[in-house]
């Protein structure tokens, strides 16, 4: 178990004045069975927004805010304290390749299954791993993926960019975390096994110690089911764990995006990120 403080600012700075905006949050971790928000804030600045909450679709908390005076900077300034105890269970009544195919599983987990535009792997990974379907079972099948892609795609920042998809990705075999979870999604689907991008932080350095703030990152890792739901980082090459902090659960990186909007005015912005997490526990 873990408690973790986290602090996460996104700053636009305009060339010029924006005469008003309407964007949406998502940055605010949930409870769930492996973790427990203690404290949770969201400030936007300049504070004359007018905000409302709720939960989209997926499940997730988002914050909407309009912005209906003119501005030169948008700031969301989202603090939580989180108590994280992750356990990955070794698989038990993992579910054979037949339930898979029938019509129940197929229409509990429509959502998890079809590709979408940025899941899609294109014909090259779907070949290269359709031989997976012919071992025991969707778990072993599961493991073999990301072996897989352990070996052949490498995380290197800086050569791929958000719009990119999964084929994308893997025609470069290089990307972040994003990359590396939508090519993995995209592999897994194509042999009909459900999963879903997550998106969250993680805490870089388990030895720091308690108290110490470090430099955070936001992550992105994937869920797969094969009779019940389980985690796997690609990025870091085993399953979330007590220094994983989940926000939003989506099809893809669209459906879980950190801060979108659209404005009227302000040219050209300079974007500044800075995500703090410090080890309470």
């Amino acid at each position: 178990m873990t408690r973790l403080k986290i602090r996460h600012i996104t700053r636009y700075s305009y060339a010029s004045r924006v005469g008003l905006s309407y964007n949406e949050a998502r940055m605010s971790p949930l409870t769930d069975a492996q973790q427990v928000v203690l404290e949770s804030t969201l400030e936007v600045s300049p504070n004359l927004a007018v905000i409302s909450v709720y939960r989209d679709y997926w499940g997730t908390r988002v914050t909407a805010f309009d912005m209906t005076v003119p501005h030169d900077y948008l700031e969301v300034d989202a603090r939580a304290t989180v108590e994280v105890h992750r356990l990955e269970r070794p698989a038990e009544d993992v579910a054979a390749w037949e339930l898979l195919g029938t019509e129940a599983v197929l229409n509990d987990f429509s959502d998890w299954l079809p590709q979408s535009q940025l899941s899609d792997p294109g014909p090259e990974v779907r070949d290269a791993v359709a031989g997976f379907r012919g071992l025991g079972n969707p778990n072993d099948a599961a493991h073999a993926v990301f072996g897989w892609l352990r070996n052949t795609m490498e995380y290197v920042p800086g050569v791929t960019a958000v719009h990119f998809n999964a084929e994308d990705a893997w025609r470069e075999r290089r990307g972040v975390c994003q990359d590396l979870a939508h090519v993995g999604i995209g592999a897994l689907r194509s042999l009909g096994i459900p999963a879903r991008y997550v998106s969250g932080y993680i805490h870089p350095r388990p030895d720091a110690a308690v108290g110490e703030t470090v430099a955070g990152q936001s992550h992105a890792w994937l869920e797969w089911w094969d009779g019940e739901w389980h985690s796997w980082d690609p990025t870091n090459h085993k399953p979330a764990g007590d220094f994983h902090v989940s926000v939003a659960r989506g099809r893809d990186y669209r459906d879980v995006t950190p801060l979108k909007g659209i404005q009227t005015g302000g040219g050209a912005s300079t974007l500044a990120v800075s995500v703090e997490i410090t080890r309470l526990a």
